[in-house]
């Protein structure tokens, strides 16, 4: 496994930077001593813990209280097996209203992150039946990670979605990889986004001209 580095950019006030171009995604080469910009947009149900998990790596500082997100975006930089890359974060509704809204964030997109919280089945479900059609729909050859929130309920809640559950889920849509974080514990937050930049880099060449998103 190669070496990574977790290392901030500069962020205002907020803790956010706002990145004003949408990019045309990432380049798998990665020539060297080049910062290579790769977007990646996180979905999945509402209140499943999107927002807190890019605000807490962005910023180093879990957030006080929840605000319902339509979208927004991140940026920081990473070094990642030696390469410096500049990922620009897309937060996404997961709620019903903005179903027609939310696909405009997809264009571009080089990695998702489809998040589902251990503490909600639903949630879990909801990722087979909702928010891998509706990604595949889109961008039918993007990356995939599957990210499991809010680990740290497994210490009070009876029931949680368990890990092997989320194994066969990551096998069962064919995401390149499947993590496990807690935001409110800031545990493997930095593993989330070393492995969606690793699943952009990993891609088939022969599909680098087909994977752009289609939208419709």
């Amino acid at each position: 496994m190669g070496s990574s580095c977790w290392s901030g950019s500069g962020h205002n006030g907020s803790g956010r930077t706002r990145n004003k171009s949408s990019g045309a995604g990432a380049d798998p080469s990665c020539i060297p001593g080049r910062i290579t910009p790769v977007k990646i947009t996180a979905v999945g149900d509402g209140m499943v813990g999107k927002t807190c998990m890019l605000i807490t790596y962005t910023t180093r500082r879990f957030p006080s209280e929840y605000v319902p997100t339509v979208f927004d975006n991140y940026s920081d930089n990473l070094t990642v097996d030696g390469q410096e890359f500049n990922m620009t974060l897309w937060d996404t509704a997961g709620q019903e209203d903005y179903e027609r809204l939310r696909p405009l964030s997809y264009p571009n997109t080089d990695c998702f992150l489809l998040c589902f919280s251990v503490g909600s089945h639903s949630s879990f479900e909801n990722i087979f039946s909702k928010w891998y059609p509706e990604i595949r729909q889109h961008c039918p050859n993007v990356p995939i990670v599957l990210v499991a929130t809010k680990t740290d309920l497994r210490e009070s809640q009876a029931d949680c979605v368990t890990t092997a559950e989320g194994r066969r889920m990551r096998k069962k849509i064919n995401a390149s990889r499947y993590i496990e974080c807690s935001a409110i514990a800031n545990d493997g937050l930095p593993e989330v986004f070393i492995e969606a930049v690793r699943a952009v880099v990993k891609k088939p060449t022969p599909l680098k001209k087909k994977l752009f998103c289609n939208f419709i």
